[in-house]
C-alpha cells in the first residue's frame, strides 16, 4: 500500500509540473478516489476466504481494536474445518494468550472431559471464541471490541458450516442471539442461528468454581449428544 501511494505522488508530481494547477486539482481528487477503493479491498479482503485456515492467515494480524496493542496471540480457534459441531466461547485468558490456541487452561481440560462423557473428541468439533484476544486481566468484552470481533466469528461459522452450534457461557449465548435473556432462560432450549441448531450451557470456567453447576451441564451436553445422533441417523 506504500509503495503504492508513493508511485501515485511520484505521478502527480510530474504531472503538476507539466500541466499546472487545475490538473493538480483533478489529480488529487483521482488520488483521493483511487486510494479510498485500494484501502476498502484490502480491508475487506479477509471476507472472500474460502476456508478457516485461510481465514486466519488473513485475520490474524488484526489491529482493527485496541487488544491487538495488549495481547500476545491471536486466537483464531481450532479443530476441524468441516466439523458437525462448534463450541463458542467469550474470549482468550491468559494460557490462551500465551499459546495462541483456545481452552488451553484448567477450563479448557475441563471442557475436553465433558466432550468425552459424551463421545466427542477436540479434533471432532471446532473451538473458538467470539473475541480472538484477549481482554487485559481478563474483563469483561467491550462494545467496540465485540463489534470488530463479531464479523469474524460469524464468517468461521459460515465457511464451517456446523449442523450445532453450542454456547459457553451467557456472554457467547447472548451475543450469538442477540438477547438480554439469562443463562437459565436460554438453557434446554433448541435455538436456532443462521441454519445451525444452537444450545446453551455454562462455561467451563463457572463449573470450576461453582461444581452445582456441572449437573445441568451435563444435561445439556446430552442433549447436544442426543440430537446430534437424530440427526446423523435422519
Amino acid at each position: 500500500m506504500q509503495e503504492f501511494t508513493k508511485q501515485v505522488q511520484n505521478f502527480f508530481a510530474q504531472q503538476i509540473e507539466l500541466y499546472g494547477d487545475e490538473l493538480a486539482v483533478e489529480m488529487e481528487q483521482l488520488h483521493a478516489s483511487t486510494e479510498s477503493k485500494v484501502i476498502s479491498e484490502e480491508k475487506d479482503v479477509w471476507q472472500k476466504s474460502q476456508t478457516p485456515a485461510e481465514l486466519n492467515q488473513r485475520i490474524e494480524n488484526c489491529r482493527k481494536c485496541k487488544l491487538a496493542e495488549t495481547r500476545h496471540k491471536f486466537v483464531f480457534g481450532e479443530g476441524n474445518p468441516n466439523a458437525d459441531i462448534v463450541l463458542v466461547g467469550e474470549a482468550p485468558g491468559a494460557d490462551e494468550d500465551r499459546m495462541g490456541k483456545p481452552f488451553v487452561g484448567a477450563a479448557g481440560r475441563l471442557l475436553t472431559k465433558i466432550l468425552a462423557a459424551i463421545q466427542l473428541t477436540r479434533e471432532e468439533v471446532f473451538i473458538c471464541n467470539v473475541l480472538k484476544c484477549r481482554p487485559p486481566q481478563n474483563r469483561n468484552p467491550q462494545e467496540d471490541e465485540i463489534h470488530a470481533c463479531e464479523p469474524y466469528l460469524y464468517k468461521q461459522i459460515e465457511l464451517i458450516r456446523p449442523q450445532f452450534v453450542l454456547c459457553l457461557g451467557l456472554f457467547a449465548a447472548q451475543t450469538l442471539l442477540k438477547t438480554t435473556r439469562s443463562l437459565g432462560e436460554l438453557r434446554g432450549q433448541v435455538h436456532t442461528f443462521r441454519n445451525a441448531k444452537l444450545l446453551v450451557t455454562y462455561h467451563p470456567a463457572a463449573l470450576l468454581r461453582f461444581p452445582q453447576y456441572k449437573r445441568p451441564t451435563w444435561e445439556d451436553v446430552q442433549l447436544l449428544r442426543r440430537l446430534y445422533d437424530e440427526w446423523k441417523k435422519s
